[in-house]
């Protein structure tokens, strides 16, 4: 009871406190300069024309915090027994072609965790664009240990596509605040925006050519240091001039050192490479790119505990995280219209001739990978539950990101019955009196 009655005294509180205007990344514009933001809050607000946002998509920045700054000490409990069970079960027969990790940490001081073939490794696509993120903070916190000049690099550097964004097929929000204008389309070269706008870019329509610019940027940054960023005649130069060999060292210098800096095993969890063709022709990468569902729940616990770099870092990273476009896959799931998802996906597929198949998008038949990395907080206001899931799959012939879709309506059931609601206090009859206490 007494706990019920604080859950209500929380919740309104907050509701209270929060602005007319309260989603994020809606009320971002001012604060980061990322212009899709303007045009997300106008098309929710019927001003121009777009979407609305599902009722899970509208916390304000405040309120899209870390949740385990209290419990910073905190690491991967030993697989509950029953609870891996019940999560082995949600796989049906194909169980053996995925890695599953859900940690339940509704309630922080008694944490719940699952574990599938944890250990079980593959490209996880575009699910490693979390790891260019963290490289990207990492520079600026070694370069500029105070966070007000991070702001002003993100704020204020400005990016200018080039040959490293080429080619991708993945679309990106450029909005004329100015003019109200929403144009999207492709990356081009000489497309300019704010650092910022390129982490937004690369995470939420999950742009390759996005994901390269930042890239070719995070390697600037480790060789230039507080000189970042050099003129443009200087960027051509030097990735034309330098020996591919020094490259390829730099590469790993920036995007390795990160993963094992913050604690991540490398054998398990690294981006070897570009996420782009030409990317990949003017850098060579080290090697090949992958994670385990376990290595992706340690980057969302250590985010959650402000532990990826920095406190700051970390906030940045699971706002950036936040789903405020369209929701696919995992994220897709009609169980979580209400939830606050912070989601990163990624594909790869391959068909050959087979009689009967007809192959389809996410449906290889050679190799259907699909991996979902996905925090959840439901609902998104009064958060009962919270709790991550890290999916990696290689299911052939099915559409994977249906399955995954389905996995995710699973798991939210599965944890909600482990949280029940408490039922509320017997209401008082109309007309009712309250006898007196003895004594008054």
């Amino acid at each position: 009871m007494k706990h019920w009655y604080a859950s209500i005294l929380s919740l309104l509180l907050s509701v209270a406190l929060v602005p007319v205007i309260h989603a994020y990344p809606l009320d971002g514009y001012k604060d980061t300069g990322i212009r899709r933001l303007e045009a997300s809050r106008l098309g929710h607000e019927g001003v121009i024309k777009g979407p609305k946002q599902p009722e899970g998509a509208l916390l304000g920045t405040a309120q899209v915090d870390l949740r385990l700054l209290d419990h910073r000490d905190m690491d991967l409990p030993p697989a509950d027994p029953e609870f891996t069970k019940q999560i082995r079960r949600l796989l049906g027969g194909n169980a053996d072609r995925y890695g599953l990790a859900v940690l339940d940490i509704s309630d922080p001081g008694t944490p719940r965790y699952a574990e599938h073939r944890g250990d079980y490794t593959q490209n996880v696509g575009s699910v490693g664009k979390i790891v260019v993120a963290l490289a990207i903070f990492q520079a600026l916190a070694d370069i500029w240990p105070d966070e007000a000049d991070r702001i002003r690099v993100l704020k204020e550097t400005i990016i200018t596509a080039d040959s490293f964004s080429h080619s991708d097929h993945h679309t990106v929000r450029m909005f004329d605040v100015e003019n109200q204008k929403l144009t999207r389309r492709s990356i081009r070269d000489g497309d300019q925006a704010t650092m910022w706008e390129y982490l937004d870019w690369m995470v939420s329509p999950s742009s390759n050519s996005a994901a390269a610019m930042l890239m070719r940027d995070a390697m600037l940054m480790r060789q230039y240091g507080a000189d970042y960023p050099p003129p443009e005649e200087e960027i051509r130069r030097f990735f034309k001039e330098t020996p591919k060999k020094e490259l390829t060292a730099l590469f790993e210098t920036t995007f390795y050192e990160p993963l094992t800096r913050n604690g991540f095993d490398l054998e398990q969890f690294r981006q070897g490479s570009f996420f782009t063709r030409q990317g990949k022709a003017n850098v060579p990468g080290p090697g090949n790119s992958y994670a385990t569902a376990r290595q992706l729940m340690l980057y969302g616990l250590r985010m959650e505990q402000g532990r990826l770099v920095d406190e700051w870092s970390s906030r940045q990273i699971k706002r950036l995280l936040y789903v405020t476009e369209r929701r696919i896959r995992y994220a897709s799931s009609p169980a979580l219209k209400e939830a606050a998802v912070y989601f990163k996906s990624g594909s790869l597929y391959k068909c050959k001739e087979e009689p009967g198949f007809e192959c389809g998008k996410y449906k290889g038949n050679v190799r259907n990978f699909m991996n979902s990395f996905a925090i959840v907080e439901s609902p998104a206001e009064g958060q009962q539950l919270r709790y991550m899931a890290m999916l990696i799959s290689n299911v052939l012939r099915k559409n994977s990101a249906y399955d995954h879709q389905t996995i995710a309506t699973r798991i939210q059931e599965l944890v909600g019955e482990a949280h029940p609601v408490p039922a509320p206090p017997p209401a008082v009859a109309a007309g009712a009196e309250t006898a007196p206490a003895k004594g008054q």
